[in-house]
């Protein structure tokens, strides 16, 4: 058995164990529970909300669930990494994406947090790191923002002099939904609000391709793109998603009102919806209605909404057979959660948007 795998929320037993939480159906998630532990939970360097000891104190926690020898080990996992972080800066070098971005990273951490009850230094330590990345840095002699990336964006994608990542799920999208969900909730740290009207003034000018290059900061501009799929993970959608949360926390109308437009325009885009090839939570029908559901319930006007919500839900009814994987982001696991429409244990927060 491949312990790496069932321990992993994405595609594991845990992510499908999800499924059977939110249904209250805690004697069917019994057993996947015991699959994804019984080769042992990390707390090494791969652990993240994602994966180990912080993706199964998520998972138990869902089902109200609290075992504090894993808060433990996730303890000693963001003290691990918040360190890194430090020492990295220190040295003058710039982020990976894994070490801020929401599934490998440290915002994936910090949502994790962000769910447990009271007060939690580490917390504020995380959301602190985060709002650090507000700040520009200098590398051979240029200015560039906090949070680029000297990572090629996908294994196919290659880009030279870094790149600076747009998505919820592994760019600047995901720290800005944290911060500002933090915020709704009255958890700040200095400087919270200027980097979350950073991140939301970066995302509004540049969130409508996946990531800039260097060129293109260069230039000021993105350089024109065809029409991109709106997913959550990476997206009009997930951006719209995290600019309206930013919104919501700077008690901003006008920016709410511009990032649910940016929602509607791509619910109504054909040939961006055109592009959406699967009915899965991280990029297909599932991610797009669960986001949408999430926009519209904070919306100033729902109603608009749906109709376009009403149609990806029979895009999902009708493409969900056709998924081969069983788990929780690619799989029918996730796609079922979001079909399904119910979200009793939170379990959306794992995506960052609540």
């Amino acid at each position: 058995m491949n312990t790496l795998a069932t321990q992993a929320l994405a595609e594991g037993a845990l992510g499908q164990a999800l499924l059977h939480i939110e249904r209250a159906d805690l004697a069917a998630a019994r057993p996947l529970l015991q699959e994804a532990v019984c080769g042992g939970v990390s707390i090494g360097s791969n652990a993240s909300l994602y994966h180990g000891a912080p993706a199964l104190e998520f998972v138990l926690s869902r089902a109200g669930r609290v075992n504090r020898d894993v808060q433990a080990g996730v303890d000693r996992v963001v003290a691990a990494r918040l360190a890194a972080a430090r020492q990295r800066h220190q040295e003058g070098l710039l982020p990976s994406l894994a070490e801020f971005d929401l599934i490998r990273g440290l915002t994936g951490l910090g949502a994790l947090l962000l769910g447990r009850p009271g007060a939690s230094p580490l917390l504020e330590e995380v959301l602190t790191y985060l709002v650090s990345l507000a700040r520009p840095v200098t590398v051979d002699g240029r200015m560039l923002p906090g949070w680029w990336s000297s990572d090629n964006p996908t294994h196919e994608a290659q880009v030279s002099g870094g790149h600076g990542n747009n998505g919820i799920a592994h760019g600047i999208a995901g720290p800005l939904a944290l911060l500002s969900l933090a915020g709704c909730r009255s958890v700040q740290v200095d400087g919270q609000r200027d980097a979350i009207q950073m991140f939301a003034t970066w995302l509004e000018e540049f969130g409508n391709s996946y990531w800039i290059t260097l060129d293109e900061l260069t230039d000021g501009k993105p350089l024109p793109v065809p029409p991109l799929r709106p997913s959550w993970c990476y997206g009009d959608l997930g951006i719209a998603r995290a600019l309206q949360l930013a919104a919501l926390a700077l008690c901003d109308p006008a920016r709410r009102q511009k990032a649910e437009d940016v929602a509607m325009a791509a619910l109504l885009d054909s040939d961006r919806l055109g592009r959406v090839s699967d009915a899965s939570l991280c990029h297909g029908w599932a991610g797009i209605l669960t986001v949408a559901t999430a926009i519209a319930v904070d919306s100033a006007s729902p109603a608009r909404f749906t109709t376009s919500i009403r149609r990806v839900h029979q895009r999902l009814a009708a493409g969900l057979g056709d998924l081969t994987k069983p788990g929780f982001l690619e799989g029918r696991a996730g796609a079922q959660l979001a079909l399904e429409g119910c979200n009793r244990t939170g379990w959306t927060c794992a995506l960052l948007l609540h």
